[in-house]
């Protein structure tokens, strides 16, 4: 198993990329289904955002572990324009460019922690993780 993966995130492409490796990586340390699509469906969104806004970026995909847990992390960072008002981006039906995709908050909903940094001019950072108990790792 590659202890991280470097990803850089500029086209379509590199999204399905990513999706990849974050299930691939996900069902190395045993995520359920469903949590595999959680993942993919997370990644795709947060890359889909460097695309579209910030032209390019990268990624990273890691196993992660803290006390009886293990997981994975994603961690995304791009020099776009940033977000000026984040309250706002992060509220559930708000969009930019009029997409139906889950955004933000709905990235937020399917991981079990999420964390955005981001300064208007200065780029974003999203951080966000997906755990398992160590009991139920393969």
């Amino acid at each position: 198993m590659e202890n991280c993966v470097r990803l850089v995130i500029g086209s379509y492409s590199d999204i399905i990329m990513a999706r990849e490796h974050g299930r691939r990586i996900g069902k190395e340390i045993g995520f359920p289904v469903t949590d595999l699509t959680r993942i993919a469906t997370g990644i795709s969104e947060i890359a889909r955002n460097i695309v579209i806004y910030a032209e390019s970026g990268e990624m990273f995909i890691q196993v992660v572990e803290s006390d009886e847990r293990h997981g994975i992390e994603i961690k995304a960072h791009d020099n776009g324009p940033g977000i000026s008002d984040i309250t706002l981006a992060m509220s559930d039906g708000y969009s930019t460019g009029n997409r139906r995709g889950l955004g933000l908050p709905g990235t937020r909903r399917l991981m079990d922690e999420f964390k955005l940094e981001s300064a208007n001019g200065r780029g974003t950072t999203v951080i966000m993780r997906k755990w398992l108990l160590k009991s139920h790792v393969i």
